[in-house]
């Protein structure tokens, strides 16, 4: 019966891109339980050299959509980098990633940070502690770099973030004058890096630390080559992640394909977390394979069932390290977005002042969750799904309460973006322009 209401899928024979990062899960596992196919689609996997080019690739139409930074649709949506409207109708998960330093730079770090009755390091660390340690690298005149995985990644923003929250400095952009470095002013040079290459670019001494999504952090702690020193949800507790992108062409093209896909993906999220995360070691199994993730079992299992490792031997129970459906994690949210575009304005991608009524505007443009509420109400009829494991839908206006459980103590409300931007001690704000 429901499948008649919402009626036939446009397109069978889909093809989705995706990058080597634990947080693709809900595709991996739509596919790989059939949910997918339980919708009338067919769906191929495909995993894609890096950021730029599956996002190139959905705007050109080779993909039919893609796991992608929360950044990207906002950042092709208003023309920063690529132009080109791209909508999000899923969230993908919540939290998964980390900051990782070096060796060297751990050691140095370790001489600022309190420790417990056991000797261990008090969490969450703050950059206050490296400050010292990049002060250290500008007086002997050599630069302190940092890698994150895209201009408009979540990485970018967390990195800056806590950064600026210590007293560092991460730079700006300033587009108009032609410089997309982000490295204006900036004490720490960041520089985009592909997940995968993290470990042993900062192995190679390249970069002194980074800020990427699993397996990556874990993977410097099992070579022994760097410490992870902060997850993100001790940045910003339970933060947008991930997005499933297409192109706003794409989505008015096929709007019963598009529904069906988001159903199946808010199923294989309820997989990865019902029943206290208790599958997922089968998802592990099936990320740790080569058409995946296609990182060691162990590696992968070290963050995705609850546990996370910092220093070797330092493990801690961190049980939302990953969350795909718990707390609402798959509903587009307006304020998540708009908390990208602050940030965007923050460190000079948007080069101009913006009224709270541009970022609500270009926040309903980009992020979807009317096509989400639809996907959910069939799931619900199918007997599938319950409407308690949903946003009450008759009363969302798609705005979170204000959050206040961010490493610096700075409370963010959606509502008022240009506030929010006036309480940081560093960053643009105002009439402020590089």
């Amino acid at each position: 019966m429901a499948q008649a209401e919402l009626g036939y899928p446009e397109k069978e024979e889909l093809k989705f891109g995706f990058i080597k990062l634990t947080d693709m899960a809900p595709l991996a596992i739509a596919y790989e339980k059939g949910y997918f196919e339980d919708e009338g689609l067919y769906v191929t996997l495909e995993a894609q050299a890096n950021w730029k080019v599956l996002l190139d690739r959905v705007i050109d139409g080779q993909l039919d959509g893609a796991h992608m930074l929360a950044g990207q649709p906002l950042g092709a949506t208003i023309g920063y980098g690529t132009k080109a409207h791209i909508v999000t109708a899923f969230s993908m998960d919540l939290n998964g990633n980390g900051i990782t330093v070096s060796n060297d730079v751990w050691a140095e770090m370790k001489k600022n940070i309190p420790h417990d009755a056991d000797g261990k390091p008090v969490h969450p660390i703050s950059a206050s502690a490296l400050k010292p340690v990049v002060d250290g690298y500008k007086a002997e005149g050599k630069p302190f770099k940092m890698g994150m995985v895209f201009p408009v990644s979540t990485h970018n923003y967390e990195l800056r973030y806590w950064l600026a929250a210590g007293g560092i400095h991460p730079g700006y952009y300033a587009p108009a004058k032609g410089d997309t470095s982000g490295q204006i002013n900036a004490d720490a040079l960041l520089s985009v890096t592909p997940p995968p290459q993290m470990p042993a670019t900062m192995e190679a001494g390249t970069i002194h630390g980074y800020c990427v999504g699993e397996p990556w952090n874990q993977q410097a702690v099992f070579k022994g080559i760097g410490v992870p020193v902060i997850t993100d949800y001790e940045i910003w507790k339970n933060n947008p992640e991930k997005v499933f992108g297409v192109s706003s062409d794409w989505a008015e093209e096929n709007p019963n394909t598009h529904i069906r896909v988001v159903k199946a993906m808010i199923r294989a999220a309820k997989w990865l977390d019902e029943n206290n995360n208790a599958n997922r070691p089968e998802a592990v199994e099936i990320l740790s394979r080569s058409d995946y993730v296609g990182a060691d079992y162990d590696v992968i299992a070290n963050s995705m069932t609850g546990t996370f490792e910092y220093e070797k031997g330092d493990k801690r129970d961190v049980p939302d390290f990953n969350v795909f459906f718990r707390h609402h994690a798959t509903y587009p949210y307006y304020s998540d977005a708009i908390w990208y575009l602050t940030q965007m304005r923050r460190w000079g991608q948007i080069a101009e002042p913006k009224s709270d009524e541009w970022f609500m505007k270009t926040a309903k443009e980009v992020y979807r969750p009317d096509i989400y509420a639809q996907a959910a109400k069939t799931l619900i009829e199918d007997g599938l799904m319950t409407a308690s494991e949903f946003p009450d839908f008759d009363k969302e206006d798609g705005f979170k309460a204000p959050q206040s459980e961010f490493i610096d103590g700075v409370t963010y409300d959606g509502k008022h973006p240009n506030d929010y931007l006036k309480s940081f001690k560093i960053g643009l704000k105002g009439d402020d322009q590089i």
